[in-house]
């Protein structure tokens, strides 16, 4: 997967990206404030940069301007228009704002490092081989044959792995947001991942919640 470079000098905050980070297979390296985040792009690049905006030393915006190509998602409470529009008038590929939920931020770096090409993974689960890039998924050596929205909430699963998922999220970042019809649709297509790619062991049913990929 990608190595990530989090920059965010409230540690409580820092610290919880990392760990999910981590439980989705990422490596994170962690910075508090803008200088010591520059000297670590410049010396050892990685394939993204979760920016917060206020830093000490060297703000986020500032620090945009000194990176190179590198992609970059800002994470910052400075929610007014201008300053949206500002961090991404400066190149940055994506803009959230705080309070977020960890699955929303995961989600957006993946996209971000699928657009910009840093990461197409393939993923190995048991007698699966799952290609993020192709859309490919073979079991036992014999492709798989999945509809369009069964791989977008095999994706979720992959990308959000070990984390617990709400059937609300995964309309959420599988069915997108105008979806109007029923979260049952969710246990459906669970059931058909199941049955399909072997996953029954796998794909864990969280009471009362909704579902986690186990890896």
């Amino acid at each position: 997967m990608a190595r990530i470079l989090v920059v965010e000098d409230e540690h409580p905050i820092n610290n919880l990206i990392a760990k999910n980070l981590i439980l989705t297979g990422h490596t994170p390296i962690c910075a508090y404030d803008g200088n010591t985040a520059l000297e670590i792009i410049r010396s050892d690049p990685p394939d993204l940069a979760i920016l917060d905006v206020m830093l000490p030393e060297l703000s986020g915006f500032d620090l945009i301007k000194l990176v190179g190509d590198l992609p970059v998602i800002f994470v910052t409470a400075k929610n007014a228009l201008d300053d949206r529009l500002l961090g991404l008038s400066l190149g940055a590929d994506d803009y959230i704002v705080k309070p977020f939920a960890m699955q929303e931020l995961l989600a957006r770096v993946n996209i971000v490092l699928r657009r910009t090409k840093r990461d197409t993974p393939v993923i190995t689960i048991d007698d699966l081989t799952v290609d993020m890039g192709s859309r490919c998924v073979l079991r036992d050596g014999q492709r798989v044959g999945l509809t369009p929205r069964e791989f977008a909430l095999l994706e979720a699963l992959i990308v959000n792995r070990n984390l617990a998922l709400t059937r609300e999220k995964l309309i959420t970042l599988v069915w997108t947001y105008d979806y109007e019809g029923d979260t049952r649709t969710v246990d459906v297509h669970i059931q058909q991942l199941r049955q399909k790619l072997g996953l029954k062991d796998r794909i864990k049913t969280i009471y009362k919640v909704g579902y986690r990929l186990e890896l």
